[in-house]
């Protein structure tokens, strides 16, 4: 089971017992930390994929470590106009080591009126308009899960 989440704009592909770095959080090592921007589950083949989000889908990590990357610097300059610039920084991150992904509660995307095909009293022409349908479905959420990854 692995799941895709949006953690302060960037999206991480997430496994249970995996570690990753992310920008800083502002909490301390050892604590629990729970991320609801759920943007796609998968377990095996069945799949959810959030509207933006899944409601009720929650990653619990674990803050492990807080520190500074290694330096990127930064060198500017322009020939022969006698100007040079180097610059560089550290940038601060948080580690997390995930411990589980919840689906509690996850709907899934119910079907709106114009997407339900009319009453059809013709059995040939009921069972292309159902194939069609399941066409466009499974066309549709391959779109939508090629996208999110």
């Amino acid at each position: 089971m692995y799941a895709v989440v949006d953690i302060k704009g960037f999206q991480y592909k997430l496994e249970k017992g995996e570690t990753l770095r992310v920008p800083k959080f502002d909490t301390e090592v050892g604590k629990k930390v729970k991320l609801s921007d759920v943007l796609f589950i998968a377990d095996g083949d069945k799949y959810s994929i959030g509207q933006p989000t899944i409601e009720g889908a929650v990653v619990e990590a674990t803050v492990t470590d807080q520190g500074k990357l290694g330096k990127i610097i930064v060198f500017k300059k322009k020939r022969r106009k006698d100007y040079s610039v180097k610059r560089g920084h550290r940038q601060d991150f948080t580690e997390l080591s995930i411990d589980s992904i919840k689906v509690s509660g996850a709907k899934k995307a119910k079907k709106t009126a114009a997407e339900k095909p009319e009453e059809i009293k013709d059995t040939e022409t009921k069972a292309k308009a159902s194939e069609e349908i399941k066409d466009t479905e499974t066309k549709a959420a391959k779109d939508s899960a090629k996208k999110l990854l």
